[in-house]
């Protein structure tokens, strides 16, 4: 779970070498020339410029969110659904841009609800800004990194691992929805793993997921007012906490690609306390979801062929998949336990699998 100009003004110096003043224009010629063939990517990638670590802002629609919430958005220009910023505007800086333009953004949270502080990344899709959604609400996807996930998350840290391209590619092509991605750290230190919840005497991991991080992303961008538009993703012990947290809370989120995924919390932070685990275990969690009668929630299991734990998903399929709980099983051909692996099964279905029961953004008519 990764930057003196020619005195004598002659065309050619002694040797036949080009002036100085003359180098730097064809060098700056060539320059122009790259970029208007490869775009500024080719510049990034060649590291002609640097500005990460420099503050970046998402969503030019939403540029008069000041820092205290006020919006320049009237309430009367609000969609139905759709929930405009709502401030305090967090402050990023860059730490990625990638081919496409688009950038990733790191940003330090402290919770208010759960009292929890750490990093959280945000990347937001092209069409983010395209002024004919300018007043178009976009899915969120919660997205979990497995091990310890802290300091860091390796979804946001590492662009790599392909996350943000399939999300581009498949918005591109038109399987998949062009989700905003939100990377919050998924523990509260090094030496422990929380299993995405709120154990007793411990940091409140759970509250910082379900409530702080929601709560964060709404103040910053703009987002569906109903559950349609919430979705976690997540590996091995991210994994967990996403399907964890749709079976937990289905009023407010309603769909989880969990791939690698545990099953039953099993920190030894609980210190046997059964009631507490059973709380957060998403076994009971699906019974009780289920015996209520809803609502539906639509949970995809990704499982490479090159590692263990296939039995596990199937069997919960198998016990809890009925009724409000919609279970599917990715499975990826020798797929291994890490991100790419687990990226590669999105691109092959999962993205779309998720795109077809949430909602997407829709363009204001006339608006091109």
């Amino acid at each position: 779970m990764q930057h003196d100009q020619q005195g004598d003004g002659s065309p050619m110096t002694k040797g036949g070498r080009r002036p100085k003043r003359l180098r730097l224009l064809l060098i700056s010629g060539g320059l122009a020339l790259t970029l208007a063939a490869g775009g500024g990517a080719v510049a990034y990638k060649y590291k002609l410029f640097s500005d990460i670590g420099e503050p970046v802002s998402f969503g030019k629609a939403d540029a008069d969110v000041d820092v205290k919430g006020k919006a320049a958005t009237k309430a009367s220009d609000t969609r139905p659904g759709v929930r405009m910023p709502t401030g305090p505007k967090a402050e990023f800086v860059r730490t990625n841009r990638l081919p496409d333009g688009t950038q990733i953004g790191r940003t330090t949270l402290t919770g208010a609800k759960s009292g929890f502080t750490g990093d959280v990344w945000v990347w937001v899709p092209k069409e983010y800004d395209d002024p004919k959604y300018a007043k178009s609400a976009f899915p969120v996807l919660i997205s979990l990194p497995g091990g310890r996930g802290y300091p860091t998350n390796y979804w946001g840290t590492g662009p790599g691992l392909g996350l943000q391209k399939a999300v581009s590619d498949g918005a591109k092509a038109g399987t998949s929805l062009p989700f905003i991605l939100i990377m919050p750290v998924h523990n509260a230190d090094t030496k422990h793993h929380f299993d995405a919840s709120d154990i007793p005497g411990q940091a409140r991991m759970g509250t910082w997921m379900v409530e702080d991080v929601p709560d964060f992303t709404k103040a910053n961008f703009r987002t569906f007012t109903s559950r349609d538009g919430w979705a976690y993703m997540g590996s091995s012990a991210g994994g967990f906490g996403a399907f964890k947290h749709v079976l937990k809370y289905p009023d407010r989120f309603k769909a989880a690609i969990a791939s690698g995924v545990d099953i039953v919390p099993d920190s030894p932070l609980w210190n046997g306390n059964t009631q507490a685990m059973d709380e957060n275990n998403p076994e009971k969690l699906a019974e009780k979801l289920i015996t209520a009668g809803g609502p539906d929630v639509y949970i995809n299991f990704q499982i490479g062929t090159a590692e263990t734990g296939r039995e596990k998903a199937e069997q919960f399929m198998k016990d809890y998949g009925r009724g409000p709980v919609h279970t599917k099983l990715q499975v990826i051909q020798d797929g291994e336990h890490n991100g790419k692996s687990y990226v590669r099964g999105m691109r092959e279905g999962a993205l779309e699998w998720i795109s077809k029961v949430m909602v997407g953004p829709t363009p204001e008519p006339g608006v091109r």
